[in-house]
């Protein structure tokens, strides 16, 4: 069925779990995802974003994504993923998108604010969730070279952000980092606390591939409510297609569309959301 990613990340909050993000761009990714969440009774969320479309048309793409969420037997949010313009997320929505992440991280603060607000004014009236970024969470790059030069969520910053600019939830920078860490992360959970304390809506991790079972149990905790995964899902279809050289092609997609299961199921089990979907 389909869900609100408000009513959800305040349940995480509450329930000190946290609903996992996915990504997802082909057929065996999302299935993936959905068989994993409806075995163990989890609400998830199943997202799209402009990194994919080399790969995937998201205007066709898109309403396999929203016909499996409205067929499931769990809630599914379906949600765009680090909207650049006002252009590509409006386009989300008009694809079938229920939420929407307004990325303006790289701005400066003030702008930031403003075209995150723009985003909000125009889909708020709409009934739809606006997700935002403060601070600015490093692209896929060396990890050290990333964190020479990191944008840290300012705490100070992030009540007047929220205030100002009416979004529905907030990601932190606090040391995460997109795509493959080239040492282990070192994340700054005082940030968090910080931010917690001086906001109410729920707060986000992205990159959260590859960082440490005992640091995604610190970060919900603390209040992290929504953790998003895309990099390990692309590396268990790896394992998988490393494991299957020779099967079919038909073969090897099962192949994939298992061990995309068993990491997301992992990850489900981990961040608390398993049985929630009652």
């Amino acid at each position: 069925m389909l869900a609100d990613i408000r009513y959800w990340e305040h349940q995480a909050t509450a329930g000190h779990y946290a609903i996992p993000h996915f990504n997802v761009w082909n057929a065996e990714m999302l299935m993936g995802v959905m068989d994993a969440a409806e075995e163990l009774r989890a609400p998830i969320i199943i997202s799209f974003g402009t990194g994919f479309v080399g790969n995937t048309s998201f205007e066709d793409f898109c309403w396999m994504m929203v016909s499996m969420a409205r067929k499931a037997a769990v809630p599914v949010i379906t949600h765009w993923d680090h909207g650049r313009s006002m252009e590509i997320v409006q386009n989300a929505y008009k694809h079938g998108m229920n939420s929407v992440m307004r990325d303006a991280s790289a701005s400066p603060l003030e702008e930031n604010i403003r075209l995150t607000k723009e985003v909000v004014d125009y889909f708020h009236p709409l009934g739809i969730p606006v997700e935002a970024e403060l601070g600015h969470v490093g692209n896929e790059t060396v990890y050290e070279e990333a964190l020479a030069s990191y944008q840290y969520t300012d705490p100070s910053q992030a009540a007047e952000f929220v205030a100002r600019t009416g979004c529905d939830s907030l990601a932190v920078a606090i040391g995460n980092q997109h795509g493959v860490y080239t040492s282990e992360p070192k994340l700054n959970f005082e940030v968090v606390e910080k931010v917690r304390d001086a906001v109410t809506v729920p707060l986000v991790l992205h990159g959260a591939s590859g960082i440490g079972d005992d640091d995604i149990r610190t970060a919900i905790r603390l209040g992290i409510a929504k953790i998003n995964i895309h990099t390990e899902l692309c590396q268990a279809a790896m394992d998988a297609i490393r494991a299957n050289t020779g099967a079919s092609f038909l073969e090897l997609e099962r192949a994939v569309r298992a061990a995309v299961k068993q990491r997301a199921a992992e990850k489900i089990v981990l961040f608390g959301a398993d049985g929630k979907a009652q």
